[in-house]
């Protein structure tokens, strides 16, 4: 599905430079099709993406519907305007969420 593409996308995007300067491990709560828990790790080696809880503890939690996730990613809804809707719902480290917009 679109949630499993976007992830695929984003494994691939990765790069050492983008793990070594965001530190960091986000985990997506995603409701509604293709939703679930999926995770982006920019803190080990070579990062890593994909379905299920993070292999570490998440620095950031993020709550959204899988729509919304997939317009976020493919750069149809910004991420300020979405968490300022309340659609977007961060736990955790704001400076690192901010990191993540950065490099979508």
């Amino acid at each position: 599905g679109p949630v499993a593409e976007t992830f695929r996308l984003i494994q691939g995007a990765m790069t050492e430079e983008y793990v070594r300067s965001t530190q960091g491990v986000f985990q997506f709560e995603l409701s509604g099709d293709g939703g679930g828990t999926w995770y982006i790790d920019l803190k080990s080696k070579g990062g890593n993406a994909g379905f299920g809880k993070p292999p570490v503890t998440a620095d950031v939690v993020m709550s959204m519907s899988s729509a919304d996730f997939v317009k976020m990613f493919t750069g149809k809804l910004k991420p300020t305007l979405a968490f300022m809707s309340g659609k977007l719902r961060i736990k955790g480290n704001m400076a690192l969420a901010i990191k993540l917009e950065k490099m979508l």
